[in-house]
């Protein structure tokens, strides 16, 4: 007679278990430690992934763990899905679970910023994936949140405060506001009151390795706060912004800062007109993606005119500043320059006062400009694999064709405008008119100075020193900042919006977020 399935070894069985279907595998498991009782069924399988849909579930977990230390240690993976819930055993079932790898959890209007503070107020260093979905909204009206000023500002301050932590996946939504959620006659609660946060998010250890980042405040303008800091989310593949009050304004400053960011998914976001009769009068139906097409081919221009800017006026600063010292030790006044015959001699407005640039002198003699140098910084090209969003009224598919041509085109236009730029500081840097500088990599010992330094005189920029740097179709060597692999192919662009049943092209920024985050909100 052959061996029986209760005699098997534990380590068969393990492998066993293992091939079970994934949805039902909890199940699946109990009926066979329930079948073989007396086997070494690896029941402990059941506390690596727990997943919880009710609140009364939560105070049964917390009762079974909080003298089982070691099957509370086994929890890697932990969903909690309900908007009812209490708190305080929440925060002491949090307590009990040291090792998790994966955090998702739902935050309803039981909940107080103290609670989130307490489960993050430790580091969790084995934490990759956290997933935040916040749902604050009431039945009745209360002003106590408003009174107390009990916003959550403190959560994204504690999460700043971790040191070093590898966390590559970052959810933080809130839900939109919807009358068939809760009423909309009153004030409603505020998940974050002020956005300053996020930019000490974005500079702070968290942000090192962060790569997947959903950010979701409806009705914020929250883009300039993700890049307003020197090298914020320096890591950053993926960005959803999707309900936020990001405009067609916003994507310079958020392409030219995040230089790796491959996807954006900005759904319900202004970046054109969601009023599709606004689209139609405009003459040309769908202009403003041509529009957004060659706004977003050109955002490295606008990236490299405001360094450019920083640089002239630092320069400027630092030898009216060096001129002002050597007066002072001679003796000399030193003489203002010549007043143009139409400057006004008085002015109605108030005068503001004017903050006046304080050049460090503590920079490496090498990152100071030549007196008189003319110097320009060469335009990075464009990353961006995937623009993912939606579209303000019925998608056929004529209107997406004719929607993708008219981005394909203003994309064209944005890249040969681009490759103009380049091509005229390039014959500058071979006439020897001006001295040709690019963005550091990030890594590099440029790049790390910056960090030290900030943008003070050529810190963070580095010589051209190959004309290849200047095509956009390849990379010369040591040259990578000056060029893009691909070609500057045109994002994949999906309009298809956030609901699955949409015709959404294949790869695009909505399928990849999808599965990044396991969900599709």
């Amino acid at each position: 007679m052959g061996p029986t399935l209760d005699s098997l070894p534990g380590e068969l069985l393990h492998d066993i278990v293992l091939h079970f279907d994934q949805h039902d595998f909890k199940q699946s498991l109990v009926a066979l430690s329930r079948a073989i009782p007396r086997s070494p069924v690896p029941t402990y399988l059941l506390f690596e992934k727990i997943h919880l849909s009710h609140g009364e579930q939560v105070f049964q977990l917390y009762r079974r763990l909080r003298h089982a230390p070691v099957d509370a240690a086994r929890v890697r993976e932990f969903v909690f899905e309900s908007w009812i819930a209490d708190a305080d055993i929440f925060v002491n079932l949090m307590a009990l679970l040291p090792s998790l790898t994966s955090l998702k959890i739902y935050i309803g209007p039981s909940f107080a910023p103290e609670h989130l503070e307490e489960i993050f107020q430790r580091p969790r260093e084995q934490l990759r994936f956290l997933s935040m979905r916040f749902r604050p909204y009431v039945q009745r009206a209360t002003y106590y949140q408003f009174l107390k000023g009990a916003y959550f500002d403190s959560t994204l301050l504690a999460l700043s405060s971790w040191p070093e932590p590898a966390l590559p996946v970052l959810s933080i939504v809130q839900d939109p506001l919807d009358p068939s959620i809760a009423p909309t006659g009153f004030a409603q609660p505020l998940v974050f009151f002020r956005l300053d946060p996020l930019s000490t998010l974005a500079i702070s250890p968290i942000a090192d390795n962060l790569k997947h980042f959903r950010l979701r405040i409806p009705g914020r303008q929250i883009a300039r706060h993700l890049h307003s800091a020197l090298h914020s989310l320096p890591a950053l593949e993926f960005l959803d912004l999707s309900t936020s009050n990001v405009g067609s304004h916003d994507i310079a400053g958020l392409l030219g800062h995040l230089r790796d960011l491959r996807v954006l998914v900005l759904d319900g976001c202004p970046i054109v007109s969601q009023r599709i009769d606004v689209q139609l009068d405009a003459g040309d139906p769908f202009v403003q993606w041509a529009e957004l097409g060659e706004a977003m081919a050109l955002a490295g221009v606008a990236r490299a005119t405001e360094r450019e800017k920083k640089l002239r006026a630092w320069t400027e600063a630092y030898y009216a500043q060096e001129s002002a010292t050597e007066a002072a030790a001679t003796g000399k006044k030193v003489r203002r320059g010549r007043r143009g015959l139409a400057t006004a001699t008085i002015s109605l407005r108030v005068p503001s006062p004017e903050r006046a640039l304080q050049p460090s002198k503590d920079i490496p003699e090498g990152r100071i400009p030549k007196r008189g140098q003319k110097i320009r910084v060469l335009p990075p090209a464009p990353v961006l694999c995937s623009l993912a969003t939606g579209f303000p009224g019925v998608l056929d598919v004529e209107t997406y064709e004719a929607v993708k041509n008219e981005f394909e085109r203003g994309w064209e236009v944005g890249i040969a405008r681009l490759q103009s730029i380049r091509f005229r500081h390039l014959t500058s840097w071979r006439n020897g008119v001006s001295r040709v500088v690019r963005f550091a990599d990030k890594g590099s010992l440029e790049w790390e100075e910056e960090e030290e330094h900030g943008e003070e005189g050529l810190v963070g920029l580095v010589d051209v020193k190959e004309e290849s740097a200047f095509m956009l179709n390849g990379v010369g060597d040591g040259e990578a900042a000056g060029g893009f692999q691909a070609g500057c192919a045109c994002p994949l662009l999906c309009i298809a919006g956030s609901k699955r049943d949409g015709a959404h092209r294949q790869n695009c920024g909505h399928r990849i977020g999808w599965g990044i985050y396991q969900d599709e909100i």
